[in-house]
């Protein structure tokens, strides 16, 4: 008998909260634009939701005053319906797009500067991320949220007034990133990529002026331009880090440096081309003060902080580790690179699951934030136990071909250097980056019930497992793939830990998490498909992709003997994806 829980209903239409990241080195390794987190960081207001009850929760949560968080209400009726619909759709091909041209820059890379080149540039885009992320975050929702609670005649008035205040931030904090590059090159172990971190603050500038632009688009519902700047964007950033790092090679200079002033150079493009389909507003008194926004600003901040220092943690600690090691062998920092690179290269595919798996969060925040609002504890049940089952199953399916064929993964994207000792790094962090999929669905389910705090205070506990667990094993691990090993099993079993501790706070807090039944047939058939993938040959990169499919086939078909997935789940998908939906 199957264990489906109760069918889903349709997504909602198009929502605000569906970002494209702006970071090339998050593009992968990050969710895919601003989206339900660990940190419960959810990403702009849901503009374009006309009921506030489907608003993400995150986002009403952050803002001390619901009623100020919640948005103006779209103009109903049926042409304002197809407007969103194209609105979503435009968003998520966005979305996609943004995570293809980064992924093509990750592959590119590796070729143009050698795996000790993609090491160091990947030090920079690590670095760099961490704070673009969080200033691309607080941009983007904070103007969304000012610009969508005020009356579309005001709008212009709300954006004036918090672009202001965004531009003296990307001001202070690339200035300070300036100032801090060297100290964080110094804790890499990785002097060299001072001079590239420094020239990255103006990337972090320009990011800080994009954002609020985007925000602006966002919170008066123009989806399809907000789209066409982010897969504009992408093309062009993509384009010019490769065309900078082969200028600068030419020219006999540092690939690296040349990367990075490709990459300022796109962003120095899109800013200014935003701001012509933007404006700059008119002076008002509509929108938040600077106390307000700033108060709106703070927790987001923080928690979109501990999300991403817990998405390089490990990163970092490799990196200064490897740098320990070569200095003490004198084997010089190109080693080092060298290493870190194949290290990026498997992370390259491993946070796949996790970003894929954030459209299960899309659906289920609504679900959930009007069952709570509703007092409907068994909907609440129900919601996250489908959600939650419906995440382990997915997980699974994602995780088993990467993990199973993780260095022929590896061969079909990248160069010898990369693939020959990345596998079973990757064939670790896979399965840590599938408990990191569930976390992220976990602490979403807890954001959207009012346990923001719970959810943050989970990721920043898993930022110090993490950074406990390879502390204590880096170091003492072998020079060479044995350190990369061990980082990845370090990280994977604190994110596993965390799933845990996620999985029993969800419980607690909702009623209900997955069934025991449910988790034990998900890891049987998982270890089953990935001990059938190790086995399979290399067949040549196209023979890849049949294998993959082979993979997540046997492991589909143990489920189904195991009557994990049955017919329910046939008629959930139906309900979710076939005429009904499209009718609704």
């Amino acid at each position: 008998m199957s264990r489906a829980a109760e069918p889903l209903p349709p997504p909602p239409e198009a929502s605000a909260s569906s970002q494209a990241p702006l970071d090339p080195a998050q593009a992968v390794s990050a969710p895919a634009g601003a989206s339900p987190a660990p940190a419960g960081a959810s990403p702009a207001s849901a503009a374009a939701s006309p009921d506030p009850a489907a608003a993400s929760p995150a986002s009403a949560a952050a803002s001390p005053d619901p009623a100020v968080a919640s948005p103006s209400p779209a103009p109903a009726g049926p042409s304002a319906a197809r407007s969103a619909g194209r609105g979503g759709l435009a968003i998520a091909f966005a979305k996609v797009s943004f995570i293809v041209f980064g992924f093509v820059q990750q592959l590119i890379l590796p070729r143009l500067l050698g795996t000790d080149g993609y090491g160091a540039v990947s030090v920079v885009f690590a670095g760099v991320g961490v704070v673009n992320n969080v200033i691309v975050a607080t941009g983007i929702q904070g103007v969304s949220r000012a610009v969508s609670s005020v009356a579309d005649h005001q709008a212009a008035e709300a954006f004036r007034r918090t672009l202001a205040l965004h531009a003296v931030l990307a001001v202070v904090v690339s200035s300070t990133f300036a100032l801090l590059a060297g100290a964080i090159a110094d804790f890499s172990e990785a002097p060299h990529v001072a001079g590239p971190l420094r020239l990255a603050a103006g990337i972090v500038l320009l990011y800080g002026l994009y954002a609020p632009l985007v925000g602006a688009l966002n919170g008066q519902r123009r989806f399809l331009a907000q789209a066409g700047f982010d897969i504009g964007y992408g093309a062009l950033r993509t384009a010019s880090v490769a065309a900078g790092a082969l200028l600068f090679l030419r020219a006999g200079q540092s690939g690296v440096l040349g990367a990075i002033a490709g990459f300022v150079v796109a962003a120095g493009i899109i800013v200014p081309l935003a701001a012509l389909k933007t404006g700059f507003g008119r002076r008002g008194p509509a929108g938040p003060s600077i106390r307000e926004h700033l108060v709106f600003l703070l927790p987001l901040a923080v928690s979109q902080t501990f999300l991403n220092f817990l998405l390089q943690t490990d990163f970092f600690l490799l990196r200064r580790f490897l740098g320990q090691a070569t200095n003490h062998l004198a084997l010089g920092a190109r080693a080092a690179d060298d290493l870190i690179g194949v290290y990026r290269g498997a992370q390259l595919f491993a946070f796949l699951p996790y970003q894929l798996l954030l459209s299960v969060t899309f659906i289920l925040f609504p679900m959930l934030a009007r069952a709570h609002a509703e007092s409907d504890r068994a909907a609440v049940r129900r919601f996250t136990m489908t959600g939650v089952r419906l995440s382990f199953l997915l997980t699974g399916l994602l995780v088993a071909p990467i993990a199973g064929l993780a260095p022929h993964v590896l061969r079909f994207a990248f160069p010898v250097e990369i693939w020959s000792r990345g596998g079973d790094t990757l064939r670790v962090l896979s399965l840590g980056m599938g408990a990191f999929a569930v976390l992220g669905v976990a602490s979403a389910a807890l954001t959207s019930l009012h346990r923001e705090r719970i959810a943050a205070a989970l990721t920043a506990a898993t930022v110090v497992l993490v950074a406990i667990g390879c502390s204590a094993a880096v170091p003492r691990a072998s020079f060479g793939p044995d350190m990369l090993v061990s980082s990845a099993t370090a990280t994977s079993l604190a994110l596993a830990t965390s799933a845990v501790i996620a999985g029993a706070l969800l419980h607690r807090t909702a009623g209900g998490f997955v069934r025991a039944a449910t988790a034990l047939r998900v890891g049987v058939a998982l270890a089953a498909a990935i001990a059938f993938g190790a086995r399979l040959p290399w067949l040549g990169k196209v023979a890849v992709l049949g294998e993959a499919l082979l993979v997540g086939l046997v492991y589909v078909a143990l489920l189904v003997a195991t009557r994990e997935v049955g017919r329910d789940d046939l008629a959930t998908l139906k309900q979710a994806f076939g005429r009904g939906a499209r009718r609704a």
